[in-house]
C-alpha cells in the first residue's frame, strides 16, 4: 500500500476535527530535523515520513530503544511503525511533571535509511471508540464499557463500565492476570465495588478525573500511573477523602491493549501487522 493511502485512511478513522493535542515540542527538540512538517504543526499523524510504500505495520506504545532496535536488527524496511506516544516514557530519574524523553536520534535516522515511517496517535487513540486505550483496557479486564467520561483535548479518555467482579481483591487479581505482573492497590474506600468501575488507561490519576468519578457515585478507578508524587498528590488526597479506591498497573501495560487491537485494524486494510512488546516500568506504581 502507498504510505499516502495509509495515512489518509488513518486520518479518516481517528483524527476528528474536534480533537487537539498535547504540545510535544519540548520532547522532540533533538529530532526536529527528522520530523515531518505535518507533525511540527499539530503533533499527531505522520511523525517521520520515511516510506513511500508500506508492506508491513508494527505497533508499539512508545518508540523506545528496544522497539526501534528490534525492527532495525531484523532488517525491517518499507514499513510503518505506529506508536501511541511520540516520545519515550522514562519515569526513573525524570521530573514528576514530564517523564518523557525524545526518540533516539541515531536510531530514528537508521529508520529513515531502512524506509520505516513512524506514525503517532496520542489523543486520537485515547478518544472513546472501539480501538481506544481505555475501551480496550476495560475489555481486557472483562469490564463492559457503558459510557465515556474524562474530557481531554476534545476527547473522552475514560470509560465507566460494569464488571462481574464484586470485590477489590477479585478485580485486582483480574488486573494482574491481564497485564502479567503485580499491580498496586490504594484501598481508600469500600471493598465491595460500586455498580460501575472507572477505567482510564495510562495517566488517569488527575484531580479533575477523580472528582468526576466520585461525583458519578463510582468507588473504584483502574488506571496506569499511580505513584504518589507532586503530579498525583492532590488526586490521591481527594480519593482518600472521598473513599475512591485506586488500582494501578503502569503506563505501558494499561495502554498496550489498544496497540494490540490496532493490528486487526491494519489487517482489515490488507496489511500484515504485529505488536512489538516492551517492558513496563513498575516504578509507575
Amino acid at each position: 500500500m502507498k504510505s499516502t493511502e495509509l495515512y489518509a485512511a488513518l486520518e479518516r478513522e481517528f483524527i476528528k476535527p474536534h480533537l487537539s493535542e498535547y504540545v510535544w515540542e519540548a520532547n522532540v527538540t533533538t529530532i526536529t530535523d527528522l520530523l515531518s512538517e505535518n507533525f511540527k504543526k499539530r503533533y499527531m499523524g505522520v511523525l517521520a515520513d520515511f516510506a513511500d510504500d508500506v508492506t508491513h505495520v508494527y505497533t508499539a506504545v512508545f518508540p523506545s530503544v528496544p522497539v526501534l532496535k528490534m525492527l532495525l536488527d531484523q532488517g525491517v524496511h518499507d514499513a510503518l511503525l505506529f506508536v501511541h506516544h511520540p516520545a519515550v516514557w522514562d519515569i526513573c530519574g525524570n521530573s514528576d511533571s514530564d517523564a518523557f524523553v525524545a526518540i533516539d536520534h541515531d536510531l530514528l535516522l537508521q529508520c529513515k535509511k531502512q524506509r520505516i515511517a513512524v506514525y503517532c496517535l496520542h489523543v486520537p487513540l485515547d478518544n472513546y471508540g472501539p480501538y481506544s486505550t481505555s475501551v480496550t483496557f476495560a475489555q481486557a479486564l472483562g469490564i463492559k464499557p457503558i459510557k465515556p467520561f474524562a474530557h481531554y483535548f476534545g476527547a473522552y479518555a475514560g470509560v465507566f463500565g460494569s464488571s462481574d467482579c464484586t470485590t477489590l481483591e477479585q478485580l485486582q487479581q483480574r488486573f494482574m492476570q491481564a497485564v502479567g505482573h503485580e499491580v498496586r492497590l490504594y484501598a481508600y474506600g469500600d471493598n465491595v465495588l460500586s455498580e460501575t468501575v472507572a477505567v482510564v488507561a495510562g495517566g488517569g490519576l488527575m484531580l479533575e478525573v477523580v472528582q468526576e468519578i466520585v461525583a458519578a457515585g463510582c468507588n473504584t478507578l483502574v488506571t496506569g500511573l499511580t505513584l504518589c508524587n507532586t503530579f498525583t498528590q492532590s488526586a490521591h488526597d481527594y480519593a482518600r477523602q472521598n473513599g475512591l479506591n485506586i488500582l494501578g498497573g503502569t503506563h505501558y501495560s494499561t495502554e498496550q491493549f489498544a496497540c494490540v487491537a490496532l493490528c486487526d485494524y491494519f489487517k482489515k486494510l490488507g496489511l500484515p501487522a504485529q505488536f512489538v512488546a516492551d517492558e513496563p516500568q513498575l516504578q509507575d506504581l
